[in-house]
């Protein structure tokens, strides 16, 4: 792996105009122990992670992920140096995880992501401890104007797996539904501007007439009478 003795304390510099992107899938998964555990009162066994979207491995460019938890966990600060990004605690109540990605490039600067933990759901499987449920997002690390050091790590990744890389939540298609949605919305949006146009365009040449029409009364020194 390329290091700063290779490319210098500025990492080679900035690589001006370089955009590189690096999708990713954040969450957790908890299944319900059927009951209160008789020595803590948990209720939950849960898993939180950070998960590479592509079938690559993260640990090339990734240092470390720093996991904060709840100041009710022993040792609420826990470090995971490489892959699965993952951790995994019981307990019996939802609380927000604060999830800090560190690079190797010491000139990059960590990512900060916010995760509410979920542990609840009306769902009767999930509510029985039949399924597990899971609470997972998409997002994106966006490095602009990345240094020379971590261009290269970004750009040799590998494969962390031989086989079929999948999440438990269809990130496709719930981008297909969302564009939808998007793609209705404006359309009813430019549909209801249009009629707007048309009410507007109406009520001036309304205004229009009632203006020549009182113009009319006014030279002719009537009245306007209105029944």
């Amino acid at each position: 792996m390329a290091s700063t003795n290779e490319f210098g304390p500025d990492s080679g510099g900035r690589i001006k105009g370089v955009t590189i992107v690096k999708p990713i899938v954040y969450g957790n998964i908890s299944r319900y122990f059927g009951k209160k555990r008789e020595e803590d009162g948990h209720t939950h066994q849960w898993t939180v992670y950070v998960k590479p979207y592509h079938n690559e491995d993260m640990s090339t460019y990734v240092k470390k992920i720093h996991f904060k938890l709840h100041e009710s966990y022993n040792n609420p600060n826990r470090i995971v140096i490489k892959p699965p990004y993952e951790l995994t605690e019981t307990g019996w109540g939802e609380f927000e995880i604060v999830i800090k990605i560190y690079f190797h490039d010491p000139n990059e600067r960590p990512v900060t992501i916010y995760h509410i933990l979920k542990l609840f759901q009306s769902t009767p499987e999930i509510q029985l401890g039949k399924k597990s449920l899971v609470s997972e997002f998409y997002e994106e690390i966006v490095f602009q104007d990345p240094t020379a050091l971590m261009q290269h790590l970004l750009s040799t990744t590998r494969p962390i797996s031989a086989g079929n890389w999948r999440h438990n939540s269809d990130f496709e298609a719930k981008k297909e539904s969302t564009m939808k949605a998007l793609i209705d919305a404006r359309t009813k949006i430019r549909l209801q501007v249009i009629e707007l146009k048309e009410k507007l365009t109406l009520a001036k040449e309304t205004i229009s007439n009632f203006k020549e029409e009182i113009a009319k009364i006014s030279k002719a020194g009537g009245t306007l009478s209105v029944t």
